[in-house]
């Protein structure tokens, strides 16, 4: 992928981020507190310019976008350059193909985070989970797959390599080009998060309030 025509793809989905982010509402429920490994320290997060306390799951949004856009150049990068990873890639996939996964056909905003919410105190719980899903509808175990020869291992050590340094390229590119972006990016979550948050936080203080104040 061409500098030009990644910069052509990283402004098009900051615009689908951006039409994304105007129908985007504070979740009413909690979500399971967990470390997201994408956003957590993302120098993708930072190039964007996301404040600290942005929310995350417009951060997400943000960030799993240019994963996909990673991930589609170090793919085509390995079909074309790289046949062995392909291989075993597509192996792999095949053979463990099966089972229900909760997050496949969702938007790319979902990618990775968690779709079950936290049950409040007190309250019924849950019929099941997704989570208890996938597990109830996971597949046998694969059988082994053929072992690879001493000579296909060091090659595909070798490849495995390669690929890492194209995600770790073409990534570093991403966040030149999001700098760029930056003041799109803080225009469109003053506009369309920060009235939201502010409102929240007005409506937390009225409740906080001592009946008759």
């Amino acid at each position: 992928m061409t500098g030009e025509h990644l910069a052509a793809r990283v402004a098009e989905n900051i615009q689908a981020w951006e039409g994304w982010l105007a129908s985007w509402e504070p979740p009413l429920n909690r979500a399971r507190p967990r470390v997201c490994r994408k956003c957590t320290n993302s120098p993708l997060a930072a190039a964007a310019g996301f404040a600290r306390d942005t929310p995350h799951q417009v951060v997400h949004a943000l960030v799993s976008r240019m994963h996909r856009l990673i991930d589609a150049e170090v793919d085509m990068y390995t079909n074309e350059h790289l046949p062995l990873l392909q291989a075993e890639l597509e192996g792999a996939a095949i053979w463990n193909s099966g089972g229900y996964d909760p997050g496949q056909g969702l938007d790319v905003e979902y990618d990775g985070v968690d779709h079950d919410a936290v049950e409040a105190p007190g309250a019924q719980p849950f019929l099941f989970t997704f989570a208890e899903l996938q597990q109830a509808e996971k597949p046998e175990p694969a059988l082994p797959r053929p072992p690879l020869t001493e000579a296909e291992k060091r090659q595909l050590k070798l490849e495995i390599d390669v690929a890492d340094r194209q995600a770790a390229s073409v990534g570093q590119e991403l966040c030149f080009l999001l700098v760029e972006h930056q003041p799109g990016v803080r225009q469109a979550v003053k506009r369309f998060v920060d009235p939201q948050i502010e409102a929240l936080l007005e409506q937390l203080s009225r409740n906080l309030e001592a009946p008759g104040n």
